[in-house]
């Protein structure tokens, strides 16, 4: 992928310097649905570690009456009451260890979530500079256009992916199967993230050699925030 991302900016390269300012006001119609799926996504997995917390606390005063009951009892009579009670309260201890493992798969994903809403804002950022930096002509805004597009519908498979592992929870699936659907959901997230800086810093540095004088440079630096 960075490799074309490359080629893209060589392209805007061969295209030439920019004859007017460029007033392009278009709108990823995908953007739109990329906040919302992950809004939607983040909204979602605070609820579920809300009430998995609520569930840890609740199993967690269980297990200290269970200590506090074990540490009335006389060295003689622990063994055969720790027999006795096992299975009554093995569930207990089982049962908080999954939920506390739940909770560290949810906060992964909300992790990786969060690095898509950088995505998402690093976008926007980046996408209302280059519509006004008047070093690009219209054909080059509507080419970056395409280029975003094609970062942030990847984007959204990823997203997928996520639901996919959300919905997970309530199947059969292994914890390795899902460990490894998250990891390769944020690797391939990582990666959009990394394309979408990398044709961005490539852009501006195009926009700074299309200046022609070192005031025009000294603009361009300050319009784009580069010390």
């Amino acid at each position: 992928m960075k490799a074309k991302l490359i080629i893209c900016v060589v392209c805007l390269l061969l295209i030439g310097n920019p004859a007017r300012p460029v007033n392009n006001k278009a709108v990823l119609p995908i953007l739109e649905i990329v906040k919302a799926v992950t809004k939607k996504v983040i909204k979602a997995i605070d609820l579920k570690i809300q009430k998995l917390q609520n569930k840890t606390i609740w199993l967690q005063n269980a297990q200290k009456k269970v200590e506090n009951v074990l540490s009335k009892l006389k060295l003689d009579e622990i063994s055969d009451w720790t027999k006795k009670q096992k299975d009554l309260y093995q569930d207990y201890y089982q049962e908080l260890a999954k939920v506390k493992s739940i909770i560290i798969y949810y906060q992964r994903i909300k992790d990786i979530t969060k690095k898509q809403t950088r995505l998402v804002e690093e976008y926007e950022r980046a996408w209302n500079l280059f519509k006004r930096d008047s070093h690009f002509k219209e054909n080059e805004i509507q080419y970056m256009e395409r280029v975003y597009s094609g970062i942030l519908e990847e984007s959204v498979k990823n997203i997928d992916q996520i639901f996919l592992i959300l919905a997970s929870f309530s199947t059969q699936m292994s914890d390795l199967k899902r460990l490894e659907i998250i990891n390769n959901a944020a690797d391939r997230i990582d990666s959009n993230y990394d394309d979408l800086i990398l044709f961005n810093q490539q852009n501006v540095i195009l926009s700074v050699q299309r200046a022609k004088t070192e005031a025009e440079v000294s603009q361009v630096k300050q319009f784009y925030g580069i010390p």
